[in-house]
Parts: C-alpha cells; structure tokens; sequence
C-alpha cells in the first residue's frame, strides 16, 4: 500500500478533513470531527480504521497483515500493515469506505445534515 493513494482516496471522500498529530506521527483523516483512518505507528507504519466488529474478526482471521487497532479499541478497530502485500488495495479501499460511513453514522442529525453526505455507489 502506498500512503499516497491511501492519503488521495481518502481526501476524495465528502467532506473529510486531514490533520497531521505530531506527538502520535499520525495523519488523520475526519468525518465531521471525529475520525475514521489513521495513518502512523512507531517503525512499522500501519493504516488504522474503524469496522464493524463481527467484520473486523473475519477480516483478522483472513489476512496475517489485519491486526486489532493500534493504541484503539481493539474491538472496533483494526490496522493493518501499511507493507503488506497479500492485502489488495481494492479491499483497502472497501475498509476505509466502510470506516467512513460507520463514522458517518455515529454523527448527529445534524452534523450529518451539516455534511450532507452524498450516496457513494
């Protein structure tokens, strides 16, 4: 996986704002204020994103490079190694796609209002 198709992908999303965390060598990528995928780690780089937990577990289970979330909610996070090869880009972008609208469905009626998401599909 390459940061920079991962940093393009998520930019295009509706209304996602980017932030770069010093102290944690992360960039962080919003949904109205609260984030949906992380990008940082000490060494090893890993993307971090959000997933509905019964899916993160299929996903763990399936790929040796999906691991519960870096310093997150080991249930409702999962990272996975941003040198990993077995991992295709296009389910990547499925997963931050499906971090997105989880984040986007956890906001207020009115944020979401305020954003005005866009169907995707």
């Amino acid at each position: 996986m390459e940061k920079e198709k991962i940093h393009a992908y998520c930019l295009q999303l509706h209304a996602t704002t980017h932030d770069y965390k010093e102290e944690w060598q992360a960039d962080r990528y919003h949904i109205g204020e609260k984030m949906y995928a992380m990008i940082g780690g000490k060494g090893r780089l890993v993307l971090t994103l959000k997933c509905e937990p019964a899916r993160a577990e299929v996903l763990r289970e399936s790929y040796n490079s999906i691991i519960p979330g870096y310093y997150m909610n080991k249930t409702h996070w999962n990272s996975i190694y941003m040198d990993a090869t077995e991992v295709p880009m296009d389910l990547v972008e499925q997963l931050i796609q499906h971090s997105y609208e989880l984040v986007y469905s956890k906001l207020t009626k009115k944020a979401q209002k305020e954003i005005g998401l866009k169907e995707t599909n």
